[in-house]
């Protein structure tokens, strides 16, 4: 069962397999362990916020690429974990690890939310467009609930929501232990803890998209007819799809709230609602290792834009994103991986 399990690291539905990618996978792998060797903390800290919002962009492509569902609610998912675990850690501290199980709970209050919405929504019949339009409407309007929270009866326990403002100065993530609980800083001691996480949750969404649940949404992403006729429950499967991407938005809000501290209205705003649909659109939306791929590096240039010509970030976002949907609509870096793909595509025909 074990081996059966591993072969499903290569598949149809995902790119990469045999010793060269595997040998590059680890190389990498390798490099980001060994780079807060050689980075300043602040650089090291700043990678950390990348990488916790590679795993919203990975439960997109599960949605979007992957089941064919285009959804503007995965910040909606975010918000709601990055409140929960505030709410949570505030109220009952950090002690014994407590940190650890707030993660879970509001990461599964995520689920239980996106549980419910997508049942109304694909046991409805809603799709297409109307699914991104009702999935940013719910979006919305949690985000201008919370930004009115500001009064001082807006409270659960301990914890005030504080409107626009947010909410701030939860504890960070810890880890119990023998001699005392380990306090995850968000520099090298989160860098691990997230590198980890990420390599993890890529490897087990490599697993389920080559198994027959990843055979079955790409069927239904394909032609949900025929699928339905074949006799798979569709709305079933594109349920459990949407509560997988909800699951990894609520971790990506946990994990950027533990960061940084703090967690906001705006983090469920219009600008960022849209944002991961263009790092999963450049990236290829179909295939995890290029939304991987794509989202750090598009993080990376809308940060550098942002500090040196912040009047023009989302500008540029938007124009790479319309770029990206008439010169390469399978997404950029998927565009690029098929280029550097193609010599050992003849060295194959040729043999």
């Amino acid at each position: 069962m074990a081996f059966g399990i591993l072969t499903r690291l290569e598949g149809p539905q995902t790119l990469g397999r045999g010793p060269a990618f595997w040998g590059g996978f680890l190389l990498v792998l390798a490099a980001a362990c060994a780079y807060p060797l050689f980075a300043d903390g602040y650089t090291v800290g700043n990678t950390v916020y990348f990488f916790t919002w590679v795993f919203m962009a990975l439960g997109l492509s599960v949605i979007w690429g992957y089941c064919g569902a285009l959804s503007f609610g995965q910040t909606a998912f975010f918000g709601i974990a990055g409140y929960g675990y505030g709410i949570l850690t505030i109220n009952f501290g950090s002690a014994y690890g407590f940190t650890l199980i707030a993660l879970v709970i509001a990461v599964a209050l995520a689920c239980l939310f996106a549980a419910l919405l997508g049942y109304f929504l694909f046991y409805g019949r809603i799709a297409g467009v109307f699914l991104g339009i009702v999935t940013l409407s719910v979006t919305l309007v949690l985000e201008r609930f919370m930004a009115q929270t500001a009064g001082p009866e807006w409270r659960i326990g301990a914890a005030r929501l504080n409107g626009f403002n947010g909410m701030s100065n939860m504890p960070q993530l810890t880890i119990p232990w023998p001699g005392g609980d380990v306090v995850l800083f968000p520099d090298v001691e989160l860098y691990y803890v997230v590198l980890g996480l990420m390599v993890l949750v890529y490897l087990a969404l490599r697993i389920l998209l080559n198994s027959r649940f990843g055979n079955v949404i790409v069927a239904i992403r394909e032609n949900p007819e025929r699928a339905e006729m074949l006799g798979y429950d569709v709305r079933r499967y594109q349920l459990v799809a949407f509560v997988i991407g909800a699951a990894l938005a609520g971790l990506s809000g946990v994990l950027y709230t533990t960061w940084g501290q703090y967690i906001t209205p705006s983090s469920m705003g219009m600008t960022a609602a849209a944002l991961p649909i263009v790092w999963v659109a450049v990236g290829g939306r179909s295939d995890i290792t290029t939304t991987l791929v794509g989202t750090l590096a598009v993080l990376s240039g809308f940060q550098t834009l942002t500090i040196y010509g912040s009047q023009y970030a989302l500008v540029v976002m938007g124009l790479l994103l319309v770029v990206t949907v008439l010169a390469a609509p399978r997404g950029l870096v998927m565009a690029l991986a098929d280029v550097l793909a193609r010599p050992f595509r003849r060295k194959g025909e040729g043999a």
